[in-house]
């Protein structure tokens, strides 16, 4: 597909906010019934009850004073893991027989990309914004090299290479995206992604030995080296130690880390991409504020025994969504009649597929 054209100048560009415009008390009332729902049932509910999720945070989504919205239904979402699941089991039947191992992996390996494929087409065409729906045209071929051949070679590379493949990866599901009929287009210098990464390793490097120093100091190891001497097997306490001390790296270090990227790379991604070659987007995330946000919204989640994880996501949502905007070049009802007069000539072939859904974001 030929390279979309760049945005027009900012001075030609109205920045329009991105708004999220949901509660806490009626997001955790349709939350609550969710839960309930999905245990009474097994987690067969949980179909319908991932479906009542979207459908809330995509309808109280808006720009320009148009919301989005989602149109998959529950049996659509039930249908797709059952597949999943079915695969699964004949994966792991194949797989005892070690005659067949080898190929039931090489058939799991390339069925990945196929997989990824159907999940951006279905959530593509269930979604919309301002009744127009999105669309998605990724091959198999370019979706083979982002779950196969990048990740390989980051892999042989020693990780050096993982921000080539991660933006290798958004730009996949970017640029085959389409509104209507108008593609997005997704490119940005490489040495952005090694900024991100670079800023994620140097959390782990700094934060890890002030812990790791701290932890020293405080002569817990010494008590637990002393604890084993002698002992063919760790008693309680230094099991327990153990434990805390993982959970505490993890919180600290390696998830604050994972956060701060996603901050750096959701910036990146939306302040590189335009729509149609007119409009643009804009994304300023306070990287060390969105770190602040999930450490905190996973101690209320954790401290509330999960009762507060509506509010701690609702709180999310809105945050971002303060931080986001987009840049319309020209008249943005023009552009959304021409979207919608497209949308009638084509008309919404969409209501009988069944997809499957992985959560694969940018």
């Amino acid at each position: 597909m030929p390279a979309t054209p760049p945005p027009l100048p900012p001075s030609q560009q109205t920045p329009v906010p991105i708004e999220f415009r949901g509660d806490t008390r009626e997001w955790f009332g349709i939350w609550i019934v969710n839960f309930v729902l999905s245990i009474i049932t097994i987690g067969i509910y949980s179909a319908w009850a991932k479906v009542r999720q979207k459908k809330y945070f995509y309808q109280h989504t808006y720009v320009g004073g148009r919301n989005f919205d989602y149109h998959a239904t529950g049996i659509q979402i039930l249908i797709g893991r059952l597949i999943v699941i079915a695969g699964l089991v004949v994966f792991t039947v194949i797989s005892a027989i070690p005659v067949l191992a080898i190929f039931a992996f090489l058939a799991f390996l390339f069925a990945v990309p196929w997989l990824v494929v159907r999940s951006l087409l279905f959530n593509a065409r269930m979604s919309s914004w301002s009744n127009v729906r999105f669309g998605f045209f990724g091959s198999y071929g370019r979706a083979a090299k982002i779950t196969i051949l990048y990740p390989l070679l980051a892999a042989l590379t020693l990780y050096l290479a993982a921000p080539f493949a991660d933006r290798a990866r958004r730009r996949f599901i970017v640029d085959n995206h389409t509104l209507g009929k108008t593609t997005f287009f997704f490119d940005a210098p490489i040495s952005k992604f090694y900024m991100a990464a670079l800023a994620a390793v140097g959390w782990v490097l700094v934060v890890g030995a002030v812990l790791g120093f701290a932890i020293v100091q405080s002569g817990v190891l010494d008590g637990l080296f002393a604890s084993l001497e002698g002992i063919d097997s760790p008693p309680p306490q230094a099991e327990i130690g153990i434990t805390i001390a993982t959970y505490a790296a993890l919180f600290v270090v390696f998830a604050p880390a994972g956060a701060l990227y996603y901050a750096m790379a959701r910036n990146i991604v939306f302040n590189h991409s335009t729509l149609g070659g007119i409009h643009a987007f804009r994304s300023t995330v306070p990287p060390l504020r969105y770190v602040w946000i999930v450490i905190t919204n996973a101690i209320v989640i954790v401290g509330s025994l999960f009762m507060l994880l509506p509010w701690a996501q609702i709180r999310k949502a809105k945050f971002l969504a303060v931080h986001t905007e987009m840049l319309v070049g020209g008249s943005l009802d023009e552009f959304v009649g021409t979207m919608q007069d497209e949308r009638n000539a084509i008309g919404d072939a969409y209501s009988d597929i069944e997809g499957l859904d992985l959560d694969i974001g940018i």
